[in-house]
């Protein structure tokens, strides 16, 4: 029978005769109080007679039921129903407004009184939003512009709501009590009634609704189509977030748009964060507000002042036009450099705004006193890290240390006399377990104060925290004030030289990409450690830090932060390298393998260590190397350490071999290569033993004499093979590389090319973009010198690519594309360009590289003043460059060029003519021949200039005066043949 009248229902209901059904099924709901099918007739009646807000109670009510009865939850029917009524179906827009109705007021919104500049697509995003959900929640840091961007969007989009846009300021409210009066009284919803009987007033005193504002709310709401905007919502989040669920679930034609500096969590709401002004648009706030403030003020007048001002402030639109305010008294270059000092400057805000709006100060400080006792030591404590920080690193710390005593209280806390009785500090600020830290950053999170994004890998990168400049100093004032710096700044140090020195061993390996992204990601917080490491004058973890970022540095070609911080960490302690120089003992333990204090031999080893670092990293000052303090320090080095030393197998002892090589000892050079071989072949040390090779093929590659590049290509097969098997990309890079470089010298140019592809494979996929720019630069090189016209212009390419990213090319790239870049256009009939390469490569050379490359570029001016016909200036160039390509050195890096240089010489005396000068000539070309390396490949160009020089020189001499004055040059040394071109005019 039951099921019968329920099926006789719902064709009633279906016929459109919803109100004749209304008492039926009250009688039968009241006496089925469970039967969810009857519970969701009626909530169709009453929906469809024109009665949402009493669907969504009948709902309610059921809901209640079966929780308290069943302790289960509605059915599927119920629940798509009461979805139904909470999303009713928006309106079209109007293509006019539509006439207002009777009684009805179109909303409270004021006229603005200055421009809206930018946030366009904020706008755009915002309308969409405001067509598809019925919460909308903006939000951000204060000052962001929140309050502006809801205002012009609800007033674009007001045609949609027929009853009005409506604005409740918030602000000024302190009693979450009255925020529903407060709301009632901004829609203009309060009345005052005169009762005009006892009755009445009797009447009106059962009236549930009469001292209930939010029931007055809702029952002025409920019949009306409007759009509700809730301003500055986060001092009382809990009392909006009730307000907005009650207009929500019982008026189904209102929207609500909010601002606060934290969401108010009510199911159904769509947060937008309100991101701060991109710099464009920041700059553009900044002339408007700036020209009002200033008449004729521009921002092209000094823009990189402006920008620097916007960029300072966070592109945060409140700060932004304090700065602007500032113009009447400063000019943009003195804003700039007191923004250190940025809460005492921008304190002129306008008078008719909201106290706490009016200062930039008074905006952080609003933040501040909505946080707890936690909160606030959190985001204090946030204000030590340097570019952000993941989630590990803010526990370990802004947590509280695990030594605390049975009190609670940390070791190195204030005195108990500064805590209050409950151990939390007079201010507020309260102890903070490190498992609350995630939470405690949520709440930041959700606050605005703390700014959440993936890290550098993206979407699935780890999340990151970070306070913007604004925040994090006013973070800072109130971590001097705790009086807690010394300690947190401590914590912060021991977190990054703890990172830094579990790293350091997975840089040598397959987890080596990841290691080097992470390190990159924190590499502003490991400077900052290292900086108040420096300061504090502690040495031992100085020396910690910098030796275990050193290869880092390396592979990712940051010489500057290796040759700066390892030269700071080394003046901490003792030279020892200055005599006596005591012997290195053998150490089979790396000096970072334990956190310090460090045993006395392994701190004496961290100084020698980072002095190693320096060394290696003198790449943009060569020039230092002519210094005495300097070849002293170099002779130290060498007598510190003895072939063989376990330590001169790892980095950084291994580069104990460039200083024998700097003090130009080739039969030492050459045995301090083969003992590290051996000695990590007998200590099993793989990674030392693929890199010792990959460096002994270099230095046979570079020497002369027997037959060095047999050997050079087996070290490298060898090193190539270690390298992949221990799945380190770097070391297959530079393994491929240099077997690229010895192919490429003895001629086997297609394999060399194969092997440089393969080799920027590698580094691509480290992002090791100096690596990558010198392979690409050397494969560049290797088509302009040996290739064919195609490959030659290719090679061109790529070079002319090179230079115009010298930023991630580096000194030592750049400087070799130049000179492949002047050959190149030498080649091609280009002079005058090959001109401007080399004149820029000897000024940079003449203040931070040795005497031997200026030579190389003047040697390579006189090749271009044969081209031009000019062998007088060229003779007088190549003697000046074999003066400078004549010491040991060059015998060391490069002792071809000097021999190359000798055949320039002859060619220009062949060039000037005369039977004396080209006997000299043809003695020059003897010597040449001889010195080449037979091995190398000699470039097709060399080989046609020495062909012509010759020509040139048997024209002045018969056959046979030729062959004697060329067989007198064979057994000339370098030196012997140079001093004869200084003989003869």
């Amino acid at each position: 029978r039951l099921d019968a009248r329920r099926g006789r229902i719902a064709a009633a209901l279906a016929l459109g005769n919803a109100a004749q059904t209304l008492p039926a099924l009250a009688e039968l709901c009241d006496a089925h109080p469970l039967d969810e099918p009857l519970h969701a007739l009626r909530i169709r009646a009453l929906r469809d007679t024109g009665r949402p807000a009493e669907a969504l109670a009948a709902y309610e009510a059921i809901r209640v039921e079966i929780a308290e009865r069943l302790g289960a939850d509605p059915g599927p029917e119920l629940r798509a129903l009461h979805a139904e009524l909470l999303e009713p179906e928006q309106p079209e827009p109007p293509k006019a407004p539509e006439p207002q109705r009777a009684g009805r007021r179109g909303g409270n919104l004021r006229a603005r009184l200055t421009s809206f500049v930018g946030r366009e697509t904020d706008l755009a995003a915002l309308r969409t939003d405001l067509s598809a959900h019925r919460l909308v929640t903006l939000l951000g840091p204060g000052g962001a512009g929140k309050t502006r961007l809801s205002q012009e969007a609800a007033e674009s989009v007001a045609d949609a709501w027929p009853d009005g846009v409506w604005l409740a300021e918030l602000a000024p409210v302190d009693d979450p009590e009255t925020v529903p009066e407060t709301v009632l009284t901004a829609l203009g919803a309060r009345e005052t009634v005169i009762r005009g009987s006892a009755a009445e007033g009797l009447r009106a005193a059962a009236d549930p609704t009469a001292h209930d504002p939010l029931a007055r709310l809702v029952e002025h709401c409920e019949p009306r189509r409007m759009l509700i905007v809730l301003d500055n919502c986060e001092h009382l989040v809990e009392a909006a977030a009730r307000l907005a669920d009650s207009l929500l679930a019982r008026c189904p034609g209102v929207t609500v748009l909010a601002t606060s500096r934290e969401p108010l969590a009510v199911p159904g709401e769509l947060v937008r964060p309100v991101e701060p002004l991109p710099d464009p648009v920041a700059l553009r706030l900044f002339q408007e507000r700036g020209a009002a403030a200033r008449p004729g003020f521009r921002t092209d007048d000094d823009p990189a002042a402006c920008a620097e001002i916007c960029r300072r402030l966070d592109g945060l639109p409140l700060a932004v036009e304090l700065a602007a305010a500032r113009l009447r008294l400063l000019n943009p270059r003195q804003i700039a450099d007191r923004l250190d000092d940025r809460f005492r400057l921008l304190t002129s805000g306008s008078r008719t705004v909201l106290p706490r709006q009016q200062t930039l100060r008074a905006v952080v400080d609003w933040s501040w006193d909505l946080l707890d006792a936690q909160e606030r030591t959190v985001l204090a404590r946030l204000s030590v890290f340097a570019g952000g920080c993941d989630l590990p690193a803010a526990e370990a710390v802004c947590g509280d240390p695990d030594d605390r005593d049975p009190d609670g209280r940390a070791a190195d806390d204030r005195d108990p006399d500064d805590r209050a009785a409950d151990g939390r500090d007079p201010d507020g600020r309260g102890p903070v377990d490190p498992r609350d830290v995630a939470a405690l950053l949520g709440s930041l999170v959700d606050k605005s104060l703390v700014v959440a994004a993936p890290g550098g890998d993206g979407a699935d990168g780890e999340m990151r925290y970070r306070l913007l400049e604004t925040v994090a100093e006013y973070a800072a004032a109130r971590l001097d004030e705790a009086g807690e710096r010394a300690a947190v700044e401590r914590r912060h140090l021991v977190a990054y030289r703890e990172l830094a020195r579990t790293a350091d061993p997975h840089l040598r390996g397959r987890d080596q990409r990841v290691w080097l992204s992470r390190l990159e990601a924190e590499h502003e917080n490991l400077r900052t450690a290292l900086r108040r490491a420096v300061a504090a004058g502690d040495e031992q973890e100085a020396l910690c830090l910098v030796l275990s970022l050193g290869w880092f540095w390396n592979l990712r070609g940051h010489r500057g932060d290796g040759r700066h911080w390892s030269t700071a960490a080394a003046r901490l302690g003792p030279n020892p390298f200055e005599p006596p120089v005591a012997p290195a003992p053998p150490l089979y333990t790396s000096c970072t393998a334990a956190p310090p204090p460090m045993e006395p031999e392994m701190l004496e080893e961290a100084r020698r260590g980072v002095r190693l670092y320096a060394l290696a990293n003198l790449e943009g000052n060569m020039r230092a190397m002519d210094d005495d303090e300097f070849r002293q320090e170099m002779r130290g080095i060498v007598e510190a350490y003895r072939p063989g030393l376990p330590q001169n197998c790892r980095v950084p002892g291994v580069m104990w071999f460039f200083a024998v090589l700097l003090t130009g000892d080739l039969a030492l050079m050459r045995e301090v290569v083969d003992e590290s071989v051996r000695t990590s072949r007998k200590l099993g040390y793989t990674w030392e033993l693929a890199f010792t090779l990959q460096m002994r093929a270099k230095v046979m590659t570079q020497r002369s004499g027997g037959d060095p590049g047999e050997q050079a290509r087996r070290d490298a097969d060898e090193s190539l093979e270690l390298f992949i098997e221990l799945g380190d990309a770097w070391g297959v890079a530079e393994a491929l590389s240099g077997r690229g470089e010895t192919l490429e010298l003895i001629g086997d140019g297609r394999a060399a090319a194969d092997d440089y592809r393969a080799a920027i494979r590698y580094a691509e996929e480290l992002d090791a973009h100096a690596q990558i720019s010198l392979l690409r630069a050397r494969l560049a090189g290797l088509h302009v010198e040996h290739g064919d016209e195609p490959e030659a212009a290719e090679g061109e390419r790529i070079l002319r690519e090179l230079l115009a990213e010298p930023a991630q090319a580096g000194a030592e790239a750049e400087s070799y594309v130049r000179m492949h870049l002047a050959h190149r256009c030498g080649t091609t009939g280009r002079v005058a360009e090959a001109r401007e390469h080399l004149a820029l490569l000897h000024e940079e050379f003449a203040s931070r590289a040795l005497d031997l490359f200026q030579g190389l570029v003047e040697g390579m001016m006189a090749w271009l003043d044969l081209l031009e016909g000019q062998p007088g200036e060229a003779l007088t160039r190549i003697r000046g460059a074999l003066v400078k390509t004549g010491d040991f050195m060059s015998q060391v890096v490069a002792p071809q060029v000097p021999v190359i240089q000798l055949m320039t010489a002859a060619r220009a005396l062949a060039a000037l003519g005369g039977p004396e000068r080209a006997a000299l000539a043809a003695r020059l070309f003897g010597a040449y021949d001889a010195l080449r390396p037979g091995i190398q490949r000699v470039p097709d160009s060399e080989r046609a200039d020495r062909a012509a020089g010759e020509v040139a020189a048997r024209a002045w001499l018969d056959d046979g005066s030729y062959e004697r004055a060329y067989a007198q040059g064979d057994g000339l040394t370098v030196p012997e043949a140079a001093a004869l071109v200084e003989t003869i005019a």
